[in-house]
């Protein structure tokens, strides 16, 4: 596979982009992670640039990491969430994005509950639209930092056996590390409570076990999640206990993995349930080390994005419709975006 050049407006799912524009943003991530690296951690290339976080859902990562990434960047950058936003007066998306535009944004990275948000966004403005997680849909610049934190120790994606395990059917993580690791190679193993894979779950390539040996068994990289009870996951959750004991993550169980395996988790992290503590601590975690990957990661997104020629770019598909998509268009994302056009 041979990168290519990223030249889209925005940056919106992962499952649109095809294995050469992946593997170019993950090259990209390798210059701005030196800048990282530097006492002086900061660079010109983006003054005079606008960039805007929007959240309508709590974030710290995520939003942390857009935030470092912009003023490492020396663009100028605005923090907005929900609670301080014309929302609470009964602003639709819609016209505070454009009210946001209107001030001369040049990127606007968007975090929302509804699937299928970012999209609409991207359809309707003119900037750059960043999808910084929308429902259960996507979070495509997650997938791109446990990417990039895997081929860092990996280094080739082909062959390689990665189990994800926990809340699949509510996870975004979970479907956009799916599609760029089929994308590049990789074959992905997923694994939680019958109640907690997803409908689709055949359609996503990914093979399906609800045994957490059998997950672990042969895996390169293992990739845990928390309980989304935010989305609804509470009606499947069996508890806290429960949970730990038939699926969490414990050094018993990793005897029987590869000496060199990868534990990651996209975070936050509930220990003792999805992982024990010296799991996350222990020798394999590098849980860390994608926090750290995300902000060089999100730094080359900003970059490519802020400094786009409006002509060069690319529009996005329709959600559902992306290229290299193995599910048809979703009418859920559909009804999203017409609710939110209301």
């Amino acid at each position: 596979m041979t990168p290519e050049p990223f030249r889209r407006k925005d940056l919106l799912s992962i499952r649109e982009l095809s294995a050469g524009e992946i593997l170019f943003l993950l090259d990209q991530t390798d210059s701005f992670r030196e800048v990282n690296e530097r006492d002086i951690k900061k660079v010109p290339t983006l003054r005079g640039k606008t960039i805007v976080n929007l959240f309508f859902e709590a974030s710290t990562r995520t939003r942390a990491s857009f935030e470092i990434a912009g003023k490492r960047l020396s663009a100028d950058v605005i923090n907005l969430s929900a609670s301080t936003s014309s929302a609470k007066k009964g602003e639709t998306l819609r016209d505070t994005a454009r009210n946001i535009e209107a001030m001369a944004t040049d990127v606007l990275v968007v975090r929302h509950s509804a699937s299928g948000a970012a999209h609409y966004l991207g359809r309707e403005l003119r900037c750059s639209v960043v999808n910084a997680g929308d429902g259960c849909h996507e979070h495509p610049t997650q997938a791109l930092l446990d990417l990039y934190t895997i081929r860092e120790h990996k280094k080739d994606f082909r062959g390689l056996n990665v189990s994800i395990v926990g809340d699949i059917a509510h996870s975004r993580v979970a479907r956009s590390d799916i599609a760029g690791l089929i994308k590049l190679g990789a074959g992905v193993t997923i694994c939680g409570p019958s109640p907690m894979l997803p409908a689709e779950a055949g359609c996503l390539g990914a093979r399906v076990t609800t045994r957490v040996e059998e997950a672990i068994e042969g895996a390169d990289v293992l990739i845990a999640l928390r309980i989304q009870l935010e989305r609804g996951a509470g009606a499947a959750f069996p508890g806290n206990r429960e949970y730990a004991t038939t699926y969490g993550i414990t050094r018993k169980r990793l005897r029987g993995a590869k000496r060199d395996i990868l534990i990651m988790h996209p975070g936050p992290i509930n220990r003792g349930v999805e992982m024990s503590p010296d799991v996350a601590d222990g020798p394999f975690s590098v849980i860390l080390e994608q926090v750290g990957y995300g902000v060089a990661s999100r730094m080359a997104i900003l970059y490519l994005l802020a400094g786009r020629k409006p002509e060069e770019a690319i529009p996005a598909s329709p959600p559902g419709l992306e290229e290299g998509s193995r599910t048809p268009a979703s009418a859920p994302l559909r009804r999203t975006e017409d609710a939110l056009a209301r």
